[in-house]
C-alpha cells in the first residue's frame, strides 16, 4: 500500500527544485497532484516525470486570478484536495540601507501574501482530515546580512502555521512548516564553488542538501505517519540552524 494512494496533492512552484522533487514523490506513492509553475516549458518537462499522476497550471502563486485558475483545474477534473504543498517562494538579497520597496513588495507579495491566499482560497475544496505544509527556511531563525526581508518573511510562515493549524483544528487539517538548509537547486547552479563551500561548510556532512532529500521530509508531513504531528516547524537543514 503506498502512503498517498488516492489523494489529491496541490503544489505551487512544482516544476522544479523542491516543488518537483515533493511532486514525484506524492506521484509515486500514490497521488494525483497539481502543479504550478511560471514557466510553461518547466511545467511541460516535469508532467513527464509524473508518471501519469499530474496535471499543470501555468502561474504565479502570488497573483490572486491565477490562484483562482489553479484551483478551477482541481474543480474541473472532479477532485477535491488532500494535501497542499505551498511552496512558492522568491528571495531578493538586499542589505539595510540598500532596500528598494519593489524589492521588498516581490518577497512579501509571494512569500507571505501568495502563500496566505494559496490557503485561504484551498479551503473550500480541502477535505478534512488533510495537511498543509508550507516551506521556510532556516533564515528564518538565523540572521544573515542582507537577506533581512527574506528572513522576515520566512519567519512570518511559522506565525502563520502556529495560527492556521489553530483556525483548522475542527476540521482536523493539520498545518506544518517544513525549513530546508542550503539545497543544490536550479537557483545555486550559477553559484561559484566559493559560495557553494560557504554555504556547505555549517552543515554537519559538509555537502549541500538535495532536493529529494527535502521531498522526503515533506512527504512524511503529507502521510498519516506524520498524524500527530501538528502546528511544528521540521528542519531539514542537515543540523545547520541546530548547532
Amino acid at each position: 500500500m503506498t502512503k498517498l494512494n488516492g489523494k489529491t496533492a496541490v503544489i505551487t512552484g512544482g516544476s522544479s527544485g523542491i516543488g518537483l522533487a515533493t511532486a514525484r514523490r506524492f506521484a509515486a506513492e500514490g497521488a494525483t497532484v497539481f502543479i504550478m509553475g511560471r514557466q510553461q516549458a518547466r511545467l511541460d518537462a516535469a508532467i513527464t516525470l509524473l508518471e501519469g499522476r499530474g496535471h499543470a497550471v501555468q502561474g504565479d502563486a502570488g497573483n490572486l486570478s491565477d490562484l483562482d485558475r489553479l484551483y478551477d483545474a482541481v474543480r474541473v477534473a472532479g477532485r477535491r484536495i488532500d494535501i497542499l504543498f505551498a511552496n512558492a517562494g522568491a528571495a531578493i538579497a538586499g542589505a539595510l540601507g540598500d532596500i528598494s520597496e519593489s524589492d521588498f513588495d516581490a518577497v512579501i507579495g509571494i512569500n507571505m501574501r501568495g502563500t496566505l491566499f494559496t490557503v485561504q482560497k484551498a479551503l473550500p475544496l480541502f477535505n478534512d482530515d488533510g495537511a498543509i505544509i508550507l516551506t521556510g527556511s532556516i533564515a528564518g531563525v538565523k540572521g544573515r546580512s542582507g537577506r533581512s526581508v527574506y528572513a522576515a518573511s520566512k519567519a512570518a510562515l511559522r506565525s502563520f502555521v502556529r495560527s492556521w493549524a489553530s483556525d483548522l483544528k475542527q476540521r482536523r487539517i493539520r498545518v506544518n512548516l517544513i525549513s530546508p538548509g542550503p539545497t543544490d537547486t536550479a537557483s545555486l547552479s550559477r553559484a561559484s564553488d566559493a559560495v557553494r563551500l560557504e554555504l556547505a561548510a555549517p552543515i554537519l556532512r559538509g555537502a549541500l542538501g538535495q532536493p529529494d532529500e527535502i521531498a522526503g521530509a515533506v512527504l512524511f508531513l503529507a502521510s498519516r505517519d506524520a498524524a500527530f504531528v501538528n502546528a511544528t516547524e521540521l528542519f531539514a537543514d542537515g543540523g545547520y540552524a541546530q548547532v
